[in-house]
């Protein structure tokens, strides 16, 4: 039996368990039972065993890690499992893959699942081996009794049918064997070795190639042009219109880019987009009371900012997508196909069922980059060739100019410090844009505007505490008393916004630890010190002394004329891993230029699954967050953009990579997963700022610390 046959529906010999979904999940079929709607494991006739996820390979590892949890479970080697991600045709519907929770959500729904499974083979088993269930031992896919004799797993589903709602706390098996090893990552070889890593090298037979043609960014539109010249060009096979939106199709790529540059030059309208100066609305974060300050304090605060950011997906973003037979199937890298499906079905005007959204993994993601917007592109576009294949990409200028952006913000800080240099009271203010506008309807889709009749535009709002948007990390985990947090919320922004990695997080981390170390410094004590004084959460503790004894805190060399360390902690969310950094810094005061030489790191993400995999995680996002705070800023005038290439949006270069990242993994055996993808961001950006003050002594509250910021803070 073939593994796409496996995949399917369900097969005689079948055993299926299905469970109740975990916190956050949502039934495919309208997401309002947590009930066994779909099969999260399978075991064939053959013993093969399919593991299904609503979440999404991103390049995090996730396919890795709950391969280990399903493997570790069901007592089988990872290389007999299949996991299939992501498909609203066949896997659970798990929302979007967002805010560091796949393994908090699917990790631990998986873990109970196969649990379940392993439970229910060895009942099976002991029937049939005449023992009581407890003495039956389950070792590479078979389940053992104490005389010798054992049954496969194969031999168990044989006539077995189950269908049974599972126990909410199945015991997992005691012993780790596959969790906590550093299992190679099993999307990494086809990556290394230029194999079909990613949807931008998805192919099928008779594909035909597509260009959306738009303005070069949210603002502006395509002048009205005849298509007929075009439509006649060699290789184009049909040029798709549908009120404003217009689609080039050809027979091969660069045909297709040719046709595109030809309707480009018809030129563009800029028409200026008015943003209503409605109100900011007001959102309470956080307030707690605390004893009356004592006299005599010392009021200390800052402000900080940070411009629009881009994804910057090194690949544009791409689709693929068939009609046939009144049916649409799109391959995509959309982080939600469950809302997209939802979209696409109301954009083209089909029921959902019809609809199917398979997630491929993209290069370049974390967050809402044009995946989506892309999937509509190509969705409009196979529906006029029902029958064909029609793959569909961006280029450059259209990925940097209509993606979302991550929202500009701005924090403002201030806080009393007593005699006995502690904080007796402090407030924070936060200024933010939307962060989440993923489409969940037509409206939310670029598409959804330009096709006759237009959709209506979807309503954002923020999102809601303890999780947070643009307040998200904006409550400290440090004790705090007589301290309040205010959200000045703007729902609309003179540039299109959504989700980012780590959303309000990467910003409200950044001033908090920088505006911490200002804090210490006022207070004549050590960063950490100042910290821990602060700080009641054990785990949090013990994070911050782990980065720090493995830094050597204690014996750096204190700031000089261009070298400089800084600290900086978080937990992601105050709900999710806990993660503490410290940096070294160069400064060179003649060009201003910023090298971090050496990075350490200590993450709590509670039990670690593949702690390799963890490490890869924290690696990354600080590299991204160096990239951030260093160099990135999207050039806007008015309401439009002006940024379209590298070189108008530069990025961390690999000659400007940290000499050294530790990443310091405490694992946790027993304790709940913890969201890890997004934990480094903010610590590692205000691990950044307050190396540059201790090496420059001067302090940059403004993102990018750019080489002009940093040149001119030392001629200051």
């Amino acid at each position: 039996m073939s593994r796409l046959t496996r995949r399917g529906l369900l097969a005689k010999g079948t055993l299926v368990v299905a469970f109740s979904l975990a916190r956050g999940a949502t039934a495919q079929e309208g997401g309002k039972k947590s009930l066994p709607l779909d099969s999260w494991i399978r075991i064939d006739a053959e013993g093969q065993v399919t593991v299904f996820t609503g979440k999404a390979e991103l390049g995090q590892g996730l396919k890795t890690a709950l391969i280990q949890i399903a493997a570790d479970q069901l007592a089988v080697s990872p290389d007999s499992i299949d996991l299939v991600t992501a498909d609203t045709a066949l896997t659970p519907d798990e929302g979007i893959t967002a805010g560091s929770r796949s393994m908090q959500d699917s990790g631990t729904a998986i873990l109970n699942a196969a649990a379940n499974v392993r439970l229910l083979l060895a009942e099976a088993a002991a029937w049939r081996l005449v023992m009581s269930a407890d003495r039956v031992v389950m070792r590479d896919g078979a389940a053992h009794g104490t005389d010798g004799r054992s049954i496969t797993y194969a031999e168990l589903v044989t006539g077995l049918s189950l269908h049974v709602e599972a126990k909410a706390d199945a015991p997992r098996r005691a012993e780790r064997q596959v969790i906590g090893t550093n299992l190679p990552r099993v999307d990494i070889p086809a990556k290394l070795s230029g194999g079909t890593a990613y949807l931008q090298d998805f192919r099928m037979a008779g594909m035909l190639h597509a260009r959306v043609v738009r303005g070069p960014g949210d603002g502006t539109r395509l002048k009205p042009t005849e298509v007929e010249a075009v439509s006649s060009l060699p290789g184009i096979v049909r040029v798709v219109r549908d009120g404003r939106f217009v689609a080039v199709l050809a027979t091969d790529e660069w045909r297709a880019v040719k046709a595109l540059h030809r309707l480009q030059a018809a030129g563009w309208e800029r028409p200026e987009r008015p943003v209503s100066a409605a109100d900011e609305e007001e959102l309470p974060i956080f307030e707690t009371a605390g004893p009356a300050p004592q006299a005599g304090g010392t009021v200390v605060s800052a402000h900080y900012s940070r411009p629009w950011l881009m994804h910057g997906a090194i690949g544009p973003s791409c689709a693929v997508a068939l009609w046939e037979n009144d049916s649409l199937t799109v391959w995509t890298h959309s982080q939600g196909v469950g809302p997209l499906r939802k979209a696409l079905a109301e954009l083209v005007r089909l029921a959902p069922e019809q609809v199917r959204c398979i997630h491929v993994e993209g290069s370049g993601c974390y967050g809402h980059n044009g995946a989506d917007d892309v999937a509509a592109d190509a969705a409009l576009a196979a529906r006029a060739m029902p029958g064909l294949p029609v793959r569909l990409q961006w280029m450059r200028e259209q990925e940097h100019g209509w993606e979302p952006l991550g929202s500009a913000m701005a924090v403002g800080l201030q806080a009393t410090l007593g005699t006995d240099g502690r904080v007796s009271t402090w407030q924070h203010d936060v200024w933010s844009n939307p962060h989440s506008a993923r489409p969940t309807s037509a409206g939310g889709l670029l598409a959804g505007a330009e096709v006759d009749p237009p959709f209506p535009s979807q309503k954002v709002r923020p999102i809601p505490m303890p999780e947070g948007g643009g307040s998200r990390n904006a409550n400290p985990l440090y004790v705090l008393p007589n301290s309040k947090g205010i959200h000045h919320f703007a729902a609309e922004a003179p540039v299109r916004v959504s989700a980012l990695r780590s959303l309000g997080a990467h910003m409200n981390i950044f001033a908090i630890e920088s505006f911490m170390d200002e804090l210490a410094k006022a207070a004549g004590a050590d960063p950490i010190t100042f910290r821990l004084g602060h700080l009641q959460d054990e785990r949090a503790r013990a994070v911050v002394q782990a980065a720090a004894n493995r830094f050597g805190w204690a014996a750096r060399q204190a700031g000089s004329d261009r070298r400089g360390c800084g600290f900086a902690f978080a937990r992601y969310k105050n709900l999710a891993a806990y993660c503490a950094v410290a940096m070294e810094v160069a400064v060179d005061r003649t060009s201003g230029a910023i090298q971090v030489s050496r990075v350490v790191a200590a993450v709590d993400s509670g039990e670690a699954i593949n702690p390799d995999g963890i490490r890869n995680q924290i690696e990354g996002g600080i590299v991204q967050s160096l990239s951030w705070t260093i160099h990135e800023a999207v050039a806007v005038e008015g309401t439009h953009r002006r940024s379209f290439d590298w070189s108008a949006y530069p990025i961390l270069r690999f000659a400007d990579a940290p000499a050294s990242i530790e990443v310091h993994v405490i694992d946790r055996p027993g304790q709940p997963f913890l969201g890890t993808g997004e934990a480094a961001q903010g610590p590692a950006a205000a691990a950044l700022a307050n190396a540059v003050a201790d090496a420059i002594g001067v302090r940059l509250r403004d993102m990018p610390l750019s080489r002009k910021r940093v040149k001119a803070a030392l001629s200051t």
